[in-house]
């Protein structure tokens, strides 16, 4: 039975940690909690204690398990350390190695995996501390689990919502996979948008945030694959222990993924490469005054064709964002690319367009399959794509 201990930090999103916490109790995993004492104030330590039968400390100081150091008690029967939420106050503490509660010292104490649920006020998390401290938990190897855009509980809209309780329950039942089913495998995607100059000001780009392919990277990587990105520029946090090659252009896209393409067992191709570029770039900003107002372009190479020519071993997967004929379009795409599934989206629709947090995707393959999902977030994307790509069985979703 593998053990979780679960963090319950300060923020009104504590009260979705019971229900979080009951449904690890039923898939049949030793869930020890733990609270802080801010957390207390939202949620009492009885609820948690009641759903586990463990105890639920919250003070340093609450030795609970006979015979046993508490917080390195925690630390040692720890299979994985997720913290739901985690606020502002206690991401910084961590990040400063600050441990003045249960909670705080238990997770410097652990060598477990720990995993992050980060809920806050928007403008808390977009805070260059919040940020900054983020950053440097994920250099010491922390996953975390961003929060989504949606209403908040001071009555405002933007990001910081915490994640789904199903999306946070994915991520901790990865994390806890001990078979890692793409262990062994490279792993190569490529994500975001291309830039192709105008001048050294003024680009040709698209909306494209990145967001599904580090996604679908992040899920490669909890399923023991070596993986490499190719990622345009996005604003997406890089990933711990995820081989990050940056480009701007369709031009370095191109040489950079074809420069990891032949050892790489599946290649997911995410990004939103520009299809065209102007045929000259100023090398000084143009002035509109001393502009014709039209700019001549030719056609960038054909990155996703190029791979479907070269396919040896690889598994390869197109992604098509339509605004009509959505299946007919994917699939005239999936055949003369040469590639093994195609993902399509049509970006028309509420969240499943560019920069969102969800996405709304039909898969076909090239063997006729179709996979049609409904709006789920795009880790829960992600997550499906690789259980019909690894052969695993796709839960609650029908496949034709």
């Amino acid at each position: 039975m593998p053990t979780v201990v679960l963090g319950v930090s300060g923020s009104i999103a504590a009260y979705k940690a019971a229900d979080l916490c009951s449904q690890l109790v039923k898939a049949g995993i030793d869930v020890h909690p733990v609270l802080t004492a801010s957390a207390s104030k939202f949620v009492q330590p009885t609820t948690f204690r009641s759903l586990t039968g463990n105890p639920s400390p919250v003070d340093v100081f609450d030795e609970c398990y006979p015979g046993e150091i508490a917080h390195i008690h925690l630390a040692k029967i720890a299979d994985l350390f997720a913290i739901v939420p985690a606020s502002m106050n206690l991401i910084a503490r961590l990040a400063n190695g600050i441990g003045d509660d249960m909670l705080t010292t238990s997770v410097l104490a652990t060598k477990a995996p720990v995993l992050l649920a980060p809920g806050m006020n928007t403008n808390m998390w977009d805070n260059p501390a919040t940020q900054h401290n983020l950053t440097r938990l994920q250099e010491y190897g922390c996953y975390f689990i961003e929060p989504v855009s949606g209403r908040l509980a001071c009555r405002t809209e933007g990001k910081g919502k915490m994640a789904d309780v199903e999306d946070i329950l994915s991520s901790i039942y990865e994390l806890l996979d001990r078979k890692k089913v793409l262990a062994g495998k490279k792993v190569l995607i490529t994500a975001g948008p291309t830039r192709e100059p105008l001048d050294p000001v003024r680009y040709i780009s698209n909306r494209s945030s990145g967001k599904m392919g580090f996604a679908i990277a992040e899920a490669a990587h909890l399923l023991g694959a070596d993986v490499t990105v190719v990622a345009g520029p996005t604003a997406v946090r890089p990933l711990s222990g995820v081989k990050i090659a940056r480009v701007e252009t369709a031009r370095e896209m191109f040489d950079a993924t074809l420069a990891e393409y032949a050892d790489a067992d599946f290649v997911i191709a995410s990004a939103a490469v520009a299809d065209y570029r102007p045929v000259e770039a100023s090398s000084q900003k143009i002035k509109k005054e001393l502009h014709s107002g039209s700019v001549v372009f030719e056609k960038t190479e054909d990155l996703l064709a190029e791979m479907g020519r070269r396919k040896k071993q690889q598994i390869l997967v197109g992604f098509a964002a339509e605004t009509e004929d959505l299946e007919k379009n994917a699939r005239r795409k999936l055949e003369s690319k040469n590639l093994d599934w195609i993902v399509a989206n049509d970006v028309t629709l509420p969240g499943a367009g560019f920069d969102a947090d969800t996405n709304i995707v039909d898969i076909f393959g090239l063997d006729g399959t179709t996979l049609r999902l409904p709006k789920m977030s795009k880790r829960a994307v992600a997550d499906e794509l690789w259980k019909l790509l690894t052969g695993k069985p796709v839960e609650l979703r029908s496949v034709s």
